[in-house]
């Protein structure tokens, strides 16, 4: 976990170490991803396999909003799922604001989880498992230049780009196809499911005074 400490006494450690290496080696801190801990709750005794886009979709947005009602970040969740089953294999939650990071967008923290869970940068390495992303609102720049690097076969949206948008969100310079540029790179993309499902929550952050980045 990140320890957090003032950056005038982060430098003068700094400086103090480069001083006296041998005496007192500065180190950076830890980085580390910790879901929070109503989601465990929240999972437990749950069906893990979710035999369709509306199934999983519905229950990437149940997480945005607990996301919200527990102020552990924004009003985004992703899931990746095996494809062909439809199981549940690793789940993402937007941590900006609770972790201070502005990388901890949901789709990059479930991609992460399910590359440390395989022990592989690369979630297409296996043949027979074919992954698919699931996020509430479609990824925003940052999250789609990730996207075909991880190995992700489809990617599956809830609300749109400009939805986020109209709430004040920055989602960065996109290419001109957006989130079908993706499709280039042989990506599957689905767009719209339960669409206004997903505003719904977006317009709920804004209306509880949540933080907009």
């Amino acid at each position: 976990m990140l320890g957090f400490i003032s950056l005038s006494t982060y430098y003068s450690k700094l400086s103090e170490s480069a001083k006296n290496p041998k005496k007192d080696p500065m180190k950076y801190p830890e980085v580390a991803i910790k879901l929070p801990d109503w989601f465990y709750e929240f999972l437990e005794n749950r069906e893990k396999t979710f035999t369709s886009l509306e199934k999983r979709m519905k229950f990437v947005i149940e997480l945005s909003r607990l996301n919200i009602t527990n102020q552990t970040g924004g009003p985004f969740a992703a899931a990746i799922f095996e494809i062909n089953e439809g199981v549940l294999v690793s789940p993402g939650l937007n941590m900006v604001t609770s972790m201070n990071s502005s990388i901890m967008h949901a789709e990059i923290v479930a991609i992460a989880i399910l590359q440390q869970l395989i022990g592989n940068y690369n979630l297409g390495s296996d043949p027979s498992k074919v992954y698919e992303l699931v996020t509430s609102t479609e990824p925003c720049a940052m999250c789609l230049g990730a996207i075909p690097w991880s190995g992700i076969r489809r990617v599956v949206c809830g609300a749109r780009g400009e939805d986020a948008e109209q709430i004040g969100f920055d989602e960065g310079h996109k290419p001109a196809k957006g989130i079908l540029s993706l499709e280039q790179q042989g990506i599957t993309v689905v767009r719209d499911v339960l669409r206004d499902d997903a505003i719904t929550v977006l317009k709920q952050y804004q209306q509880s005074g949540g933080e907009i980045y």
